[in-house]
């Protein structure tokens, strides 16, 4: 079949499918986010604009917005389908790096398709072409290859091949997922090639399950019976392995304590009695006081970044660590019993040998009596009070008016901690993507435009700060201008309030953060109209400026994002001294002069690293 680069790539991309965690077959790569420009519009462009029908292509105004947008896609599907993302070379291409960067952290599958500059190099330098002195063959796509899982330039058609195979191996690979790039050079992407009928041919791509090790297995399971005091630590892995539902009836046959990590959460009901919280800084004192008194834990599908083990001084020194991860660059760390497998089938095959095995019953107990004691902590910062209303009697409302198939987001600043330590789930399907793996501002509204083209099952809520809503805001135009419902509660706190906490709680001055510490000339500088501005982009928009006031502009927001087919943005005022706090350290450097040094040498000495006994 003779075909260009590029039709080739967008013959393969349409022939792939893939099966969700509930069987049904679906495509691989639903849709692909573009920006056109000379590296790509006659290349894949072409090729796109033939396949039209069959190959949904969505118009992004920024390169990183749409990309994030891919990232979003991916996480409301459980890593079951991925999202494309296609620049021209240059600003274009270096905009998305940041987006890979996202990707990659979170391991979250991504593919980008960069223009490249010209393998031939009669034209050399090109429009947007950055020369190195030293050496031709690097562009600035170079630059992805530090926060790509996979990295290509096609500079020959047949090359397509070789590389489309482990293109798709990475994509669905849960040990090794995350953004794969191919560069695509300018000439190429127009060349010909005889490609064999067989590249196009439909593939269905399930996501494998390897078992973990029968020896690892032994000894992971003899280390748990040995506990007295185990927790179970439930992370992303549990998520997209859709093991959510095995770990919960291994944990209520066991009588073990669960957590949950960030990537994890609203994976267990709140209501559960095994259940202690979201475990870290941004968690609840709950999950942190029984992760301190645990002699075993059993970690699932997680990184087990600071943020959950507090910079790792939330775990008893001698706490033994007993992981299962896909992946086994996170199985082995700090010394844990490896058993790399998938998250379902591994955990069904420890069952197995912890037959009439049970944790002891007071510290089963304890998990309900201690998260009862946060629940009251969190109704209390929940509770209305006059005036400008703070982030967790926002996330209160949100949580109230939200049914249990809607799909709730956030990235960076303070909600992060508001939504991973005071929300309260259902259970069943994972509704909850808080983006702090990489904590990119921004990711709020780019990646919930591609969350509300999958989430079909119901309504997605993304809420961030005035800070994130001023850094990335053009894809709510896109998600205004596409039809794709979602609804927006922008926090308007007047600067980067979670920083400037920061900054001040360890006895800095207040400085460059709120707007009132930053340089201006004005006596009085402008505020930032964001109603009018969000309005402008095509949303429908509510204000307000107290708690009552909030909870009638949510409601009316939900509904006229779903009859209009089209973002609604919630402005609202907020406090920006009020936090939900865990209570939990975080390791940041204090230099000696500030105040907040001496709380920092009393904490460092309790952070561990955690060893593998001989």
């Amino acid at each position: 079949m003779k075909l260009t680069t590029a039709q080739a790539l967008v013959a393969w991309l349409i022939a792939q499918h893939s099966e969700t965690l509930d069987g049904r077959e679906v495509p691989m790569f639903p849709a692909v986010f573009a920006i056109f420009g000379h590296g790509n519009v006659l290349g894949l462009g072409t090729a796109l604009e033939e396949r039209r029908d069959v190959m949904p292509v969505w118009r992004g105004h920024t390169e990183q917005g749409m990309a994030l947008a891919a990232v979003g896609l991916a996480k409301a599907t459980h890593r079951r389908q991925v999202g494309v993302a296609t620049s021209s070379i240059g600003p274009g291409a270096l905009n998305m790096v940041t987006a890979a960067g996202v990707a990659h952290a979170n391991r979250l599958p991504l593919l980008l398709l960069p223009g490249d500059t010209f393998t031939s190099r009669a034209p050399d330098p090109v429009l947007q072409q950055v020369e190195h002195f030293g050496d031709p063959t690097v562009t600035v796509n170079d630059a992805f290859r530090a926060v790509s899982r996979y990295f290509d330039r096609i500079t020959r058609p047949e090359q397509l091949l070789a590389t489309l195979p482990q293109v798709a191996r990475v994509l669905t690979d849960p040990a090794d997922t995350g953004p794969v790039t191919l560069a695509l050079p300018q000439d190429v992407q127009a060349e010909t090639y005889d490609f064999p009928d067989v590249l196009f041919e439909p593939v269905v791509h399930r996501v494998p399950r390897p078992r973990a090790d029968r020896h690892s297995l032994a000894e992971g399971a003899a280390a748990l019976r040995r506990a007295h005091r185990p927790l179970m630590v439930l992370g992303g892995g549990v998520r997209y392995s859709g093991a959510g539902t095995r770990a919960l009836e291994f944990a209520e046959r066991h009588g073990i304590p669960v957590t949950e990590t960030t990537a994890g959460r609203t994976l267990v009901a709140h209501g559960n009695p095994l259940y202690a919280g979201p475990l870290g800084v941004t968690g609840a004192a709950s999950a942190n006081s029984m992760a301190a008194g645990a002699d075993a834990v059993l970690a699932i599908g997680t990184r087990l970044q600071d943020f959950t083990t507090a910079s790792w001084t939330v775990f008893d020194p001698d706490v033994r660590l007993i992981h299962i991860n896909a992946a086994r660059f996170d199985a082995v760390k700090h010394g844990a019993i490896d058993l790399v497998g998938d998250a379902d089938v591994t955990l069904e095959d420890l069952a197995a040998h912890m037959t009439g095995w049970r944790a002891d019953p007071g510290w089963t107990a304890r998990a309900a009596t201690v998260r009862s004691e946060w629940d009251t902590h969190i109704d209390k910062l929940r509770a209305a009070t006059p005036g400008l209303p703070s982030y967790a009697q926002l996330v209160g409302v949100v949580n109230d008016l939200n049914a249990p198939t809607d799909y709730v987001m956030t990235a960076s600043g303070g909600l992060p901690g508001e939504l991973i330590g005071g929300w309260r789930a259902t259970g069943g399907e994972p509704t909850m993507d808080v983006e702090y793996g990489f904590s990119c501002m921004g990711y709020e509204l780019a990646g919930a435009w591609g969350a509300a083209m999958t989430h079909s099952r119901g309504l997605v809520t993304t809420m961030l700060g005035d800070g994130s809503y001023l850094m990335l805001n053009s894809e709510l135009f896109s998600a205004a201008f596409a039809g794709h419902p979602m609804v927006a509660v922008v926090c308007d706190n007047d600067g980067y309030a979670v920083i400037g906490r920061l900054q001040q709680n360890q006895g800095g001055e207040p400085y460059n953060n709120f707007y009132a510490d930053c340089r201006t000339n004005h006596p009085r500088p402008p505020r930032v109209d964001f109603a009018a501005h969000a309005h402008s982009m095509g949303c429908v928009v509510f204000t307000a400026v107290d708690l009552v006031q909030f909870r009638i502009a949510y409601t009316r927001a939900r509904a006229a994002a779903v009859a209009e087919r089209r973002p609604a943005v919630v402005i609202v005022r907020t406090q920006s001294s009020t936090w939900t706090e865990s209570g939990a350290w975080w390791e940041v450097g204090v230099p000696e002069h500030l105040s907040g040094r001496t709380a920092y040498e009393e904490a460092k000495p309790q952070q561990v690293r955690h060893t593998r006994p001989a």
